[in-house]
């Protein structure tokens, strides 16, 4: 049985959409085959196994903040985000920008530390060996693939569902489909493809909403106006008021039910960003200086995507379901499809018609394909450095290392579109999947943390704690669950009150069992000694093969001594630590609840301003992640652009940026190889 409404046809043909999954992820691998190319023929960035899983360690604040902003974009954030608002109203875009934006900002502060302890890490799990041993670095291995599954499963319900609704695509045709994209440009580019995709996805996605915004606050015939869409949530809020929010109206951030949302919102996400390789990755990849800009610069961008794009769609929803363009007009949107992620696609419809389903197809392709992508790398990571080195062969040559990522690659993105298929024959949606993510994995959070900032923590509280975590969640789950609704199915298990507990549970149950664990065995002293000790891959292999020496390949040689270094990371972890407390303070406590508590209802004046300042910062993101990474790499980019200008128009010679110096090189028959180093050149 379908999981996804249609009780109205597809606005878009299925040809339409085939034309948009397979065409679209088709175009985005050639294009990163060939910026892979250009890159190493210009740029001396050979593919090796460092290159493909760390990106060299070289790169800048503002391609880690779109990559930040791009794998923290998920369909979700556009579809769950817009579904609360729909259900709570104006609260339900700003419990869900605000409960997902405090982790990044957090995690800034691991990003340091990891950059600090353990410079040389290809994984987080790496860390966690290096620190405790086997037995806990297979507990982590356990609870990082949980994370990755999770995520993929979710972004692939989630983007297949709209995908069948817009176009009439089979949903399990489009499992399969979506990945594949994805899996080509990331087998050719490694991280550093992601990054790079990661930006044109995000500057995408922010055209796309720029669009949504100003279509329903400043052209649209329909709304128009924030002052139409106010009048007509007060209408809405009289027609069908909103249980547990101030007044039963839509445009009051006093919302019970949004609170609850709001509690799971940020223990789940806890979850999906502290146990996730992907975001270690991406610090990893970083170079020291920019992990925490990039980090909290992308927190700060990526708060406005859900914010505006939920606050436009959601309450355009809600608006327009009364009428005649709205699908499935004049009946109110069933729980199942709201559940499903179809708010922001039925609002889009009614607003712009077909060109509406297009921008949504095109948007969610985008979400969904950029953060696959980071998973991809995640659990490629994982099972090449933490399972295949680790455990099977602790020599392998970077060659071996590259094949076995590319292996994983392709290996985890049919197994996930096989999971996801069955996901969907038996019911289990985005949403259901959202709420759950912290139940399964937000119990290893505390733990993985206190790895990288708390000496004392010891072998066995890293171990058991997660574990014993787990079990008190689906207990506190399923029981709650139970005893409230006397039965336990997708239905009755999915609602707010027993995920609440269960999420609660999860990540609060460490703070019992670490001190437990700690009184029993003792405290331990850990020097951190051994994190520092992790060495990187040896590539001369595939340096050699590509006739580049070493030490020009990025982030092979160092650019400063190890002291200044450290000296900068130092200072660095004191501003992370002081930023994130602050920012986090104002983002869940000082701009939300002052209007919670007084059950303060919008006025029309006070809701305009509310929609101009989300507006607003949404412009501020685009500064960060679209305008300032091209200011960053301008001279790669010209550099670049030259050199393949020389080429195309015959000249034989050509500079190739180095680390220690400028690379002469010559063009013949289209190949590029090492002639003379110059040093003492920038």
């Amino acid at each position: 049985m379908d999981n996804v409404s249609t009780t109205h046809a597809a606005p878009l043909s299925q040809g339409f959409g085939y034309g948009i999954v397979l065409g679209l992820g088709f175009a985005f691998s050639a294009g990163m085959i060939l910026t892979t190319w250009l890159l190493k023929k210009y740029q001396n960035e050979v593919q090796t196994s460092e290159m493909f899983s760390t990106a060299g360690r070289t790169v800048k604040t503002g391609l880690v903040a779109s990559a930040v902003v791009s794998s923290w974009t998920w369909a979700a954030t556009l579809l769950q985000s817009s579904g609360i608002a729909y259900r709570y109203g104006v609260s339900g875009p700003f419990w869900y920008a605000s409960g997902a934006t405090v982790q990044i900002l957090l995690f800034a502060t691991l990003a340091i530390e990891l950059k600090r302890k353990a410079p040389n890490a290809h994984t987080f799990l790496e860390v966690i060996r290096a620190r405790y041993g086997t037995y806990t670095h297979l507990t982590f291995t356990v609870f990082g693939l949980f994370t990755n599954i999770l995520v993929t499963a979710m972004l692939l319900t989630g983007g297949s569902a709209v995908v069948t609704s817009l176009t009439g695509m089979h949903t399990a045709a489009a499992c399969f489909l979506l990945p594949v994209g994805v899996v080509l440009y990331t087998l050719f580019g490694g991280i550093k493809a992601t990054f790079l995709t990661d930006y044109v996805h995000t500057v995408i996605i922010l055209i796309v909403i720029f669009i949504f915004a100003f279509t329903t606050y400043a052209t649209s015939d329909i709304l128009g106006s924030p002052g139409k869409v106010y009048d007509l949530l007060v209408e809405a809020s009289k027609l069908h008021p909103v249980e547990g929010n101030a007044g039963g109206s839509y445009l009051t951030m006093r919302s019970t039910e949004g609170v609850m949302f709001f509690i799971i919102n940020i223990v789940g996400n806890f979850g999906t960003v502290f146990c996730d390789n992907g975001y270690y990755n991406k610090a990893i990849a970083a170079s020291p200086v920019s992990a925490l800009p990039g980090y909290v610069f992308g927190g700060l961008s990526w708060f406005a995507i859900p914010w505006l794009a939920a606050t436009t769609m959601g309450l355009a929803c809600v608006a327009l379901e009364g009428h005649p363009s709205f699908p499935g007009y004049p009946a109110r949107m069933l729980d199942s499809d709201v559940s499903a992620g179809l708010v922001l696609p039925n609002a889009s419809v009614a607003l712009l018609g077909k060109g509406g389903a297009a921008c949504t197809l095109l948007l969610i392709f985008m979400a969904v394909t950029s953060a696959s992508s980071a998973e991809l790398i995640a659990v490629s990571s994982i099972f090449t450095y933490d399972i295949y080195q680790t455990y099977f062969d602790p020599k392998a040559s970077g060659k071996r290392l590259i094949y076995m990522s590319h292996v994983c690659v392709v290996a985890f993105g049919t197994v996930m579109a096989g999971f996801a298929t069955g996901l969907y024959y038996i019911g289990i949606s985005m949403g259901y999947l959202y709420l759950l993510m912290g139940v399964i994995v937000s119990s290893a959070v505390l733990p993985a943390a206190l790895t990288l900032i708390w000496k004392g923590q010891n072998m066995y509280a890293a171990t058991l704690s997660p574990i014993l975590g787990l079990a008190c969640s689906l207990i506190g789950w399923l029981v709650t669950t139970k005893v409230k609704y006397g039965i336990i199915n997708v239905d009755t298990s999915g609602k707010n009150i027993p995920m609440l507990v269960g999420n609660v549970v999860a990540l609060l149950s460490p703070c019992v069992f670490i001190p437990l664990f700690t009184l029993i065995f003792g405290m331990d002293n850990y020097d951190y000694e051994t994190m520092r000790a992790i060495r990187k891959a040896d590539d001369h292999d595939l340096a050699a093969e590509a006739h580049v020496q070493p030490e020009l390949i990025p982030g092979e040689s160092r650019a400063e001594d190890e002291a200044e270094e450290q000296r900068k990371l130092t200072r660095a972890a004191f501003i992370a630590r002081l930023t994130t407390v602050v920012m986090t303070l104002i983002f869940l406590v000082l701009w939300p609840f002052p209007i919670f508590g007084t059950s303060y209802i919008f006025s029309k004046r006070f809701f305009t301003g509310w929609v101009s300042v989300s507006i607003a910062w949404l412009f501020f993101s685009s500064f960060i992640v679209g305008i300032f990474p091209i200011w960053e790499g301008r001279h790669s980019i010209a550099h670049t652009a030259k050199s393949l200008w020389r080429d195309l128009t015959g000249r034989k010679t050509a500079t190739l940026q180095g680390t220690g110096g400028d690379v002469m090189v010559g063009s013949e028959g289209g190949s590029t190889t090492e002639k003379e180093l110059v040093q003492g050149k920038a």
